[in-house]
């Protein structure tokens, strides 16, 4: 028996509205009973409640020719070119099917419209078969199946579940039959397909969940207008990631208004740190209402303790939150886990990204104790080890070995291939630290609240810390290392991480043009994106999770990072020419003469509001 293996998703169609999700082959099948267990499924809230939904006409699948797929809604069409033979005697196709699929939170709905060109109607037969086995999302990551569900239990419609989780069936005008081998269901339509014309059946699928961790936003999302864009191609794809956005939002059953974006599908459809801090913030020109429930939703489970189990500290930002408790392979994570090095400082930028777009200082008000807390951890615990450096270690032996955005078990490689053992130090989390240690200053002082001082003296001796340990090479060819080892080398890989330290205030003008040489260069420009390590490596592999592959997010992260650093002209594509910085007699770029964006301050995001700036002396403190 062959061992079984994460299932690719490259080749799936996902449609989903968060918690639910359908992900299914080209033809709109869903078949993950077959022999080879694969990712396909009807997923809600890390469960799979449907693991088959096959649609045959008088018994055969006919021929796939188009699938059409947006954020919840796809449409599949098909050839019916087996059904009706012999009634005409030309080659051109007679009969179609088109699959029309809707997702709701909690729902799936499924048209399924039979059409002709003949002359005279056609007597049809149409099919969909079901099972379930109630695979929980670690378990389909695996590529195993479930236990099959018996989803007919007497008369009526299929139901299956328990109190936590149920589902049901509804088909209407089929009848209703078991599976072959007593599990599943199979709903059956006679229809008469009409001369010219066209019939349509469908099923239903509605999920009852009182024992998820996330729930449907409650409240639909309205994006402000659309930031102005130079290039108007650029539009279409702006219009369409804000679909896809919407779909991936979700909230805590306790707080159905505080609103965030979950990590992705299918794998992470839910709240997780890193992820969901990140998204609200590269959207923040567009909405300020991600920031605000992601914020709200973190700081209502920030760390309030030490457990090593869960890795939680005081002030930490939580990593993620599942149903259960997830494993996979040697790791198993408890169902709320603060294994993450970077969350809590993205917590606090985003803090402050959000006051300077425009958060109400109300709001802001409220969220003070999670930042003086989160700011504690950062002056405390992100040190583990004393050597002033944030690093990360599992404790337990099953969590995550790695914990800043590159969180596989092989992703900090010196250049030469091997791992780096731990503690690691990743250079691009004392970047957000920095941040976010002069982010709290600011929002400290702001707010009349002591401290600020003492986090300006810790970023600042923390640069210079940084600029002593972390570079390797010499002269223009300087970047900085990826991480420092359990013994302080320097892990001299050249990876993508170096990016993000761009417009933290981490790095001064010279390092920072340094760092975007690097960027932009061919070992790490792909020219469809950033590779998250360079070819020069001997860990590179096109393929590669964390060593090598492209992630739009890294991209993204890195060439907002240009911008604020003034170096706006590498991330237009100007990387191989732009590698130095402008002469004293012109604004621009020596080699191609674009202009340079005025630099950013130290503290990224547009101003709407000015800063830092303290609280009337008239309100509370």
């Amino acid at each position: 028996m062959p061992q079984p293996l994460q299932p690719f998703l490259h080749d799936l169609v996902t449609v989903l509205a968060a918690p639910t999700q359908v992900l299914s082959d080209r033809t709109g099948d869903v078949g993950a009973d077959a022999d080879r267990a694969g990712a396909q499924g009807v997923l809600h809230a890390d469960v799979r409640v449907l693991s088959r939904v096959v649609v045959e006409v008088d018994g055969g699948a006919g021929e796939h020719i188009a699938t059409e797929a947006g954020t919840a809604t796809a449409r599949f069409t098909t050839l019916l070119r087996h059904v009706g033979a012999g009634l005409t005697a030309v080659p051109d196709p007679t009969l179609r099917l088109d699959r029309e699929r809707h997702v709701r939170a909690g729902a799936v709905a499924e048209r399924l419209r039979l059409s002709s060109v003949l002359a005279e109607p056609v007597p049809v037969t149409v099919t969909v078969a079901f099972a379930a086995d109630l695979a929980g999302v670690e378990t389909v990551k695996t590529g195993r199946a479930g236990t099959p569900a018996v989803l007919l239990t007497g008369s009526g419609a299929p139901r299956w579940g328990d109190d936590d989780l149920a589902a049901a069936l509804t088909a209407e005008g089929a009848t209703w039959a078991p599976g072959p081998d007593g599990t599943g269901a199979v709903a059956t339509w006679s229809v008469v397909v009409p001369a010219h014309g066209a019939v349509d059946v469908g099923w239903s699928l509605d999920v009852s969940d009182r024992g998820g961790v996330v729930v449907a936003a409650a409240s639909p999302w309205t994006p402000a207008a659309l930031p102005a864009v130079a290039d108007s191609r650029l539009e279409p794809w702006l219009r369409r990631s804000l679909e896809d956005l919407d779909g991936l939002r979700m909230a805590r059953p306790q707080a159905p208004d505080d609103v965030f974006f979950a990590a992705g599908a299918p794998w992470y459809l839910t709240l997780f740190g890193r992820d969901s801090l990140w998204a609200a913030r590269l959207v923040l020109p567009v909405s300020l209402e991600p920031a605000r429930g992601t914020l709200r939703a973190l700081a209502a489970l920030q760390g309030t303790t030490t457990d090593v189990e869960r890795a939680e500290q005081p002030g930490k930002i939580m990593h993620e939150l599942r149903r259960g408790a997830f494993g996979l392979g040697t790791m198993s994570l408890p169902p709320l886990y603060y294994g993450t090095i970077d969350a809590t400082p993205l917590w606090v930028c985003l803090l402050h990204d959000a006051w300077r777009a425009g958060l109400p200082e109300a709001e802001v008000q409220e969220l003070l104790p999670a930042l003086e807390a989160a700011l504690g951890w950062l002056l405390t615990d992100f040190d583990a080890d004393g050597d002033g450096f944030g690093e990360y270690l599992d404790a337990t032996g099953h969590g995550l070995a790695n914990q800043g955005w590159k969180d596989s078990s092989d992703s900090v490689r010196f250049r030469d291939g091997r791992i780096a053992e731990g503690p690691v130090a990743l250079c691009e989390v004392q970047g957000y630290a920095h941040e976010a240690a002069l982010a709290g200053a600011t929002l400290l002082e702001a707010f009349d609240r002591p401290g600020a001082e003492r986090l300006r003296t810790w970023a600042a001796t923390l640069a210079d810390r940084f600029r002593a340990a972390f570079w390797v090479g010499e002269g223009e060819d300087r970047y900085p290392a990826l991480a420092l080892d359990g013994r302080g080398a320097r892990v001299d890989s050249l990876t993508s991480n170096i990016g993000h330290l761009l417009g933290t205030g981490l790095l001064d003008a010279e390092e920072e043009r340094l760092v975007a040489r690097r960027v932009v260069s061919p070992a790490l420009d792909s020219g469809l994106g950033l590779r998250t390590m360079s070819t020069d490596d001997a860990g590179f592999s096109p393929l590669s999770y964390h060593c090598g592959s492209v992630w739009p997010h890294d991209t993204a992260v890195v060439v907002a990072g240009l911008a604020r650093a003034g170096l706006a002209e590498h991330a237009a594509g100007r990387s191989r020419a732009c590698c130095g910085p402008p002469s004293p007699s012109s604004s621009g770029c020596p080699s191609c003469g674009a202009a340079r964006a005025a630099r950013s301050p130290t503290l990224p995001r547009a101003a709407r509001r000015p800063g830092p700036r303290r609280r009337p002396s008239s309100s509370p403190r």
